[in-house]
């Protein structure tokens, strides 16, 4: 549809993909190299800068493929979360698939027993064929990295300056799918659409106490309950920091925009000083 295709040159626009012209920019043409969606392509490109390769390589590993997580069958739900919870990471889901990575490998790597990571996968509920996809496209992505000459930093995952990074190198690519809880309750409100949407049951948030303000998603899905999908806490000078100014004064008037206005107001005089000691 011509609205869906304008809609896509928007978006491609807004992360710096086209040129002037409407052709791809240099950023675009790296960023077409990636066998991913734009806005993770553009996430990992910037965890270059940011220093978050390693763990920016397996959230976008762990977000294209299948989901991890098993449905479970009837009267294990409880089990299922209580398995879980041991991955859970406060910082929101994009850490907690990091985590679920991790243990993964660390599990196949184990040559205690045959049959231990398909048995270790049952266990915790988790998708053994899932996550053997996301050890493929992650390796298939450093393959790529590698070819173009980009820079892949060393883990330091669970690190405060690490776990900014990869807030940040997120924000870059994700602003657009930001989200505010407006109630309280766990009703959140996208910026982009002005659409009120509840976490998915899968995330590490779901029946928690504490529900995040202004949070990060990696989808929306109409079909799951008008549920957002993959879910992780940010702040709104974070988001200030990072959002293109040219996409922000085009979002649609709401309480969410003032009070990120007001962020952005606080934080101008900072920025004007940091340009002049450029």
């Amino acid at each position: 549809a011509p609205e869906s295709l304008m809609q896509a040159l928007e978006d491609l626009d807004y992360l710096a993909a086209l040129d002037n012209d409407g052709n791809l920019s240099e950023f675009g043409i790296i960023m077409s190299e990636f066998p991913l969606d734009p806005q993770l392509s553009k996430s990992l490109l910037a965890s270059c800068e940011f220093e978050c390769v390693d763990e920016m390589l397996t959230i976008a590993a762990m977000v294209t493929a299948p989901s991890c997580f098993l449905h479970t069958p009837p009267g294990t739900e409880e089990i299922a979360r209580t398995r879980w919870c041991r991955f859970s990471h406060p910082a929101g889901d994009h850490f907690t698939l990091i985590n679920i990575f991790n243990a993964f490998k660390a599990a196949t790597a184990n040559p205690t027993h045959p049959g231990n990571t398909e048995r270790w996968c049952r266990d915790y509920f988790l998708s053994c064929s899932a996550l053997s996809m996301a050890e493929v496209i992650r390796a298939e992505l450093v393959e790529t990295m590698k070819r173009i000459e980009l820079p892949i930093s060393e883990p330091d995952f669970a690190s405060e300056e690490n776990l900014l990074s990869i807030k940040k190198a997120l924000l870059s690519g994700y602003f657009m799918h930001i989200a505010r809880d407006v109630d309280g309750s766990g009703n959140y409100l996208m910026l982009t659409h002005k659409q009120v949407a509840q976490l998915h049951p899968f995330s590490s948030y779901y029946n928690t106490r504490r529900i995040p303000e202004w949070v990060l998603f990696h989808e929306f899905s109409i079909s799951e309950g008008n549920s957002i999908r993959v879910v992780s806490e940010i702040s709104p000078h974070l988001f200030a920091e990072l959002v293109p100014q040219y996409y922000f004064s085009n979002l649609p008037p709401s309480e969410s925009k003032d009070i990120l206005q007001e962020v952005i107001n606080h934080l101008a005089p900072v920025s004007a000083t940091k340009e002049e000691q450029k």
